[in-house]
């Protein structure tokens, strides 16, 4: 177990085999000291989170979802780097989409979920500059949806 996974599990995770995409795309894609994250669902117990923010679900359970969508960030890096998290330089960017109702505000305290989490696993290489953006509906039912940049050795 990595030192990731260890504080993964601190926290209450176990880190999942990466997801496999659910469209024509790549999970992760490398291009020189960048790895691209495609977006992650989140997941609790084999099963997508679904809900609308706003409508019915709260902001702390956004949240939660936000970083169930981390931990499947995490497993993707550790897919496209043969589990070598050692080759992490900073994590560069999330890209947060929140499903949530047109008078919804919160996006950014849903998106804190997976930033937080980040920021506690990688430490100072943790923290990013990030986007939170609220839409109607995302794929499957999602309440959630995370994308990354993560720059690399």
């Amino acid at each position: 177990m990595t030192k990731i996974e260890e504080k993964l599990a601190e926290q209450g995770y176990t880190l999942p085999d990466a997801a496999a995409p659910i469209g024509s795309y790549l999970p992760y894609s490398k291009s020189r000291n960048l790895l691209f994250i495609s977006g992650q669902l989140p997941f609790r117990d084999g099963e997508v989170i679904k809900g609308r923010l706003g409508d019915n679900m709260t902001t702390v359970e956004g949240a939660k979802a936000a970083a169930a969508c981390a931990v499947g960030i995490v497993a993707q890096i550790k897919a496209a780097l043969n589990g070598d998290f050692g080759r992490i330089r900073d994590i560069v960017k999330l890209e947060g989409f929140v499903a949530a109702t047109p008078d919804f505000e919160e996006h950014p305290k849903v998106i804190n979920g997976a930033s937080d989490l980040m920021a506690e696993l990688f430490c100072g290489r943790g923290t990013h500059c990030r986007t939170a953006v609220g839409v109607s509906s995302l794929p499957l039912g999602a309440a959630v949806e995370i994308a990354a940049i993560v720059s690399i050795d």
